[in-house]
């Protein structure tokens, strides 16, 4: 139905009546046409991807149209409202300036980017957002989902919390060391790793864990071997865990004492001194 409009109409209200004819039936249908000097404010908003993919580490972005059906220019206000704890904020299509309102013509339309942060501990699933547009009496809302796939997350620490060992210089000394992935999904191919002070051989047996469930935990050997040139004291030595693109590390006191047989020999070179000793004062002592 195209309506032409005089330029002479008065505001208001006007009814119109539109009949239909056909085969002895007859039908009306009233229509009430309003006359104002600015159309009343309109908005409509338009996302480009309602849904998104990504893991708790991801920023998710999404870009929407705020179209302005109006005939006046509007500033319009944004607001997004997430599940708690998620972090939304809006900004220019093409720019990074935080926006809590931006300036629509009338007739036209404007990109903006809604940007939704989730929190690391959330747990895989869909979630959904709200976003909502107002200028005066005018408001639109659309929604938007996260679909967040699980992340693994590795702790390592020793048997029963302990993140101290004792070693002998020289000698391989076994540390046991618990894996464990806290995160909502499996990691998968978890490969171990370790480093200390110059000299020192760090090794795991086993090298890798292939599959950590969540919530699960896997105990390892850590094969830790001081420089035999190590002196008695504490070191600090760098053990490592990680699964694509996760890691984690724990930092290990390890006390090391010197080998008792370099002692005993110790001992034994200074009796042998002092046996010398004793014999050149007998000696010369004589004389």
């Amino acid at each position: 139905l195209r309506l032409d409009v005089p330029a002479s109409a008065a505001m208001g209200t006007q009814t119109l009546t539109v009949n239909a004819e056909g085969q002895g039936t007859k039908i009306s249908l009233p229509v009430a046409v309003t006359l104002a000097k600015d159309l009343p404010a309109k908005l409509s908003l338009d996302p480009k991807l309602p849904s998104l993919r990504g893991s708790a580490k991801t920023s998710f972005e999404y870009q929407v149209t705020i179209k302005n059906d109006s005939g006046k220019n509007l500033l319009v206000s944004l607001a997004a409202q997430g599940p708690p704890n998620f972090d939304t904020s809006f900004t220019e299509a093409y720019g990074s300036q935080e926006l809590s309102s931006i300036p629509v013509e009338a007739g036209q339309s404007k990109d903006v980017k809604l940007k939704v942060r989730p929190p690391s501990t959330v747990g895989a699933g869909r979630y959904p957002v709200t976003m909502r547009v107002s200028a005066e009496d005018a408001t639109a809302q659309t929604q938007v989902e996260l679909d967040i796939t699980g992340q693994p997350r590795l702790s390592l620490s020793g048997r029963e919390g302990r993140m101290s060992a004792e070693a002998t210089a020289g000698k391989e000394t076994s540390i046991p060391v618990v894996v464990t992935n806290t995160g909502t999904a499996p990691a998968e191919e978890v490969e171990l790793s370790g480093s200390g002070p110059s000299g020192w051989k760090i090794s795991f047996e086993p090298k890798t864990i292939d599959r950590l469930a969540p919530e699960q935990n896997r105990e390892v050997q850590a094969l830790v071997t001081p420089t035999e040139k190590a002196i008695a004291g504490d070191y600090v030595a760098s053990l490592r865990a990680s699964s694509r693109g996760e890691n984690t590390s724990g930092q290990f006191r390890i006390t090391v004492a010197t080998s008792t047989v370099w002692g005993a020999a110790g001992v034994g070179i200074i009796a042998i001194a002092l046996l010398v000793l004793v014999g050149a004062v007998a000696r010369f002592g004589r004389r």
